[in-house]
């Protein structure tokens, strides 16, 4: 998920046996075919993979979440306490609470999540705020080009041009599955854009700062594509 499809190689030491088993059972499931790797995914948890390590991303699981955070544990952050900065090169800097979020004009899809490391999930339904809708509100300078989007984990940042934040994909999400976002998908709010790959849809969201440039964020610092189109 977005917060970093390798980030975990950075978080919480991984044993010996741990990788060896999991390239094991990743190689059985390959051999084995569907119903292993079906049995392997059930076992390692039920529709929802805990993988602060990235290492299950070699491992054939089929479509389900794997959970990353370029930071280890991420201190969870109550609706209640949560407030979005929206700031920079713009004429109105605001402050919204998840109460001013929600009480905002909220659009609804389904969609398919892509990780730039090949897992994907089907058919998610989102549903949040427009980020040009919050762009319209705020208002950026004649000389704004980029939307910078930081998280409350202290460490993760990324970029999007101006144009790419205005898609009509891209939203700030406080609703998936037709329920809250949760801590481990990213909430309270986190930014979902459909058409990129999760490194860009920033978990625990907490800044968006309008700039005048289009600097490379966490991932695109290591790496990977600045723009994050997929299939390009």
């Amino acid at each position: 998920m977005g917060g970093g499809p390798r980030g975990e190689l950075d978080g919480a030491p991984v044993g010996r046996r741990v990788v060896l088993g999991l390239l094991g059972l990743g190689a059985v499931g390959v051999v084995a075919g569907r119903s292993v790797q079906e049995e392997l995914s059930h076992l390692l948890a039920p529709a929802q993979l805990r993988d602060p390590t990235g290492l299950t991303s070699l491992v054939p699981l089929g479509n389900t979440w794997r959970y990353y955070s370029v930071t280890g544990a991420v201190a969870p952050r109550a609706p209640s306490a949560y407030r979005l900065t929206v700031s920079g090169d713009v004429a109105t800097s605001a402050t919204y609470s998840y109460a001013d979020l929600a009480a905002l004009p909220q659009t609804s899809f389904t969609d398919t999540f892509q990780c730039v490391t090949g897992w994907h999930v089907p058919d998610v339904p989102w549903s949040g705020v427009r980020m040009a809708d919050l762009l319209d509100l705020a208002g950026p300078t004649a000389d704004a080009v980029g939307v910078r989007f930081r998280s409350f984990d202290g460490t993760y940042a990324v970029n999007m041009t101006l144009e790419q934040a205005r898609a009509d994909d891209v939203i700030v999400a406080l609703s998936m599955y037709g329920e809250p976002v949760t801590h481990d998908h990213g909430g309270p709010v986190r930014i979902y854009s459909g058409s990129m790959y999760g490194y860009k849809s920033t978990k625990w969201l907490d800044e968006i700062e309008v700039t005048t440039n289009n600097l490379p964020g966490y991932w695109e610092d290591r790496g990977y594509p600045l723009d994050g189109i997929i299939g390009e």
